[in-house]
């Protein structure tokens, strides 16, 4: 039997096998750039917590500036991960009843009503102001769930199996880019501000050191996640459903064929007549909770499922946290000897820092490596050097927190991220967008990725409360394990991701529809339905 009848339709096969076209780069920039808003908006909150709790929780009569409660740092860092699992099983499950592309638009107008809302949290008391700031935390993560399952079925239904691994992976490379444009769009504000307005150290002078400027900072930054969210949209909803949704689960061969005509700039036929006959014979239609599913691909959703959840574990509690890692070992000054504006500006000179050296260049290793070595060996190696580098931060922690030793501190640290993206937090995202069923794709994307982000909660909160110092906590919080204990307990983490790698199939090299058994299942069926006639 040859291979593109084997494999159905013809469109199917044009697709897997086109050359590198100029639609496969705009696909990618369309795609990444909701991932670049998306982790901007995630993660610039990290910068300005402290500068929250500076404004609204400030008492003059202390020596130090204030802090956010545990309870209200909690709801701001990790309100949104609430929302983001949400929207990733909402939008996931919708993506495959209504099709990629009109859900895709959704998602995108939600993210800039709600990075807008975030900046204009206005309030009379600071605790309404959290409150307002919070609501739009959530729906604005509600938005960006959506984005994960729709961004990498799309690009996996766009892509040739060639290069396909490469392309949903510099889709979710440009996650790497947002961290570190949110990193330096802080540091540019925090720089103008600190040029016009002189404040000096909260020691020196305890209201000045606040001023009333240091509000517009964090709503600036915030709002300013509308911005690449906003440019994408036309581009998007431009973008011609994608030809596997069309045609497997639409069941309209014709529109796909015209669809991707224009697209691959190629002339396809009209491929009804075997679109029918491969309706009528009954093409696969099982469900999620069907036995054959659990049978074909149960292991497989275990799998995707739980190593995004141990890895988000680790890579949440890490990313979050970082400028309380970097003050724990004298990075950054006390916040006593800073001014308001000064203590934003040296966070974000920091973790521009680390996503420069450590985050980019992981996210791009796994692009151009992705096709060569596979899914399965990139994952493996990289829980493996996380679990390494975790415990070289966490044996010698004493050595790494004495003076002298921090640069050393900040290379291993920044090692962890380079295979985290190197590694399993780029893989997690990739795999599950090309191993189930087209008409199953984007839910079973979005329950992948849910779990993950149930992950980044335990990783977010529980780092929060493991890593206070046993004898010393913060205030408002109670004693916890301490930071290297914490670090001992993410290695543990990352060991398990490790073994659990092993559930999940390589699919490097071979088709969607290879992957998912529906090019075998069609194969199947068209030799019985041969056979029928001759028995009768």
């Amino acid at each position: 039997m040859a291979r593109s009848e084997q494999q159905g339709l013809q469109v199917l096969s044009a697709l897997d096998a086109a050359k590198t076209q100029w639609y496969h780069f705009t696909a990618i920039v369309v795609a990444g750039m909701g991932f670049f808003t998306d982790a901007y908006d995630l993660f610039c909150i990290s910068l300005v917590t402290k500068l929250l709790g500076r404004i609204y929780y400030t008492d003059l009569s202390k020596p130090d500036p204030g802090t956010l409660p545990p309870g209200v740092a909690a709801a701001v860092n990790g309100v949104a991960f609430c929302g983001t699992l949400a929207g990733q099983l909402f939008f996931g499950w919708l993506g495959d009843k209504m099709g990629r592309k009109s859900v895709y638009g959704m998602t995108l107008i939600l993210m800039v009503i709600c990075s807008i809302g975030s900046g204009l949290s206005f309030a009379h008391t600071p605790k309404s102001v959290m409150a307002t700031l919070c609501f739009f935390r959530f729906w604005l993560g509600f938005g960006i769930g959506g984005d994960y399952p729709l961004s990498a079925t799309i690009m996996s239904e766009y892509a040739n199996k060639k290069t396909r691994g490469a392309f949903i992976a510099a889709v979710f490379a440009m996650q790497g880019f947002g961290i570190l444009a949110g990193g330096i769009v802080t540091l540019i504000i925090s720089s103008a501000f600190r040029a016009g307005f002189h404040e000096p150290a909260y020691q020196d002078d305890r209201v000045a050191s606040t001023g009333t400027e240091a509000d517009f900072v964090w709503r600036i930054i915030l709002m300013l996640g509308a911005l690449p969210a906003l440019l994408t949209y036309y581009w998007r909803m431009k973008m011609p459903e994608t030809a596997r949704y069309t045609a497997l689960v639409a069941k309209n061969a014709k529109l796909a064929a015209a669809d991707m005509s224009k697209v691959l700039q190629v002339e396809l036929e009209d491929e009804t007549e075997k679109m029918d006959e491969m309706v009528s014979r009954g093409a696969n239609d099982f469900g999620l909770f069907s036995p054959q599913f659990a049978r074909r691909h149960g292991l497989h959703l275990v799998g995707t499922a739980t190593t995004w959840f141990l890895l988000d574990i680790a890579f949440y509690s890490q990313n979050l946290f970082q400028k309380d890692i970097f003050t724990s070992i004298n990075w950054i000054p006390k916040a006593r000897t800073m001014s308001a504006l000064d203590e934003v500006f040296r966070i974000s000179r920091a973790q521009t820092l680390i996503a420069l050296c450590g985050t980019v260049p992981g996210y791009w290793f796994t692009v151009f490596l992705i096709d060569v070595v596979g899914r399965f060996a990139i994952q493996l190696m990289g829980f493996f050097m996380m679990t390494v580098f975790m415990l070289g931060l966490a044996v010698p922690y004493h050595h790494w927190t004495t003076p002298g030793n921090q640069i050393g501190f900040v290379v291993m640290y920044a090692f962890t991220f380079f295979f985290a993206n190197f590694g399993p937090n780029a893989t997690t995202f990739v795999v599950p967008a090309e191993i189930f069923p087209a008409r199953l794709r984007s839910t079973c994307h979005g329950i992948s990725a849910a779990a993950g982000k149930a992950g980044a909660m335990i990783g977010a909160f529980g780092f929060l409360y493991a890593a206070q110092d046993p004898h010393k906590p913060d205030a408002g919080y109670r004693p916890g394990i301490g930071v290297r204990n914490s670090l001992f307990v993410l290695a543990g983490v990352n060991l398990l991701g490790f073994m659990f790698t092993f559930l999940v199939p390589e699919a490097n090299g071979k088709s969607l529809e290879e992957m998912s058994g529906e090019a075998q299942d069609n194969e199947d069926q068209a030799r019985a339905a041969a056979v029928q006639p001759s028995t009768a």
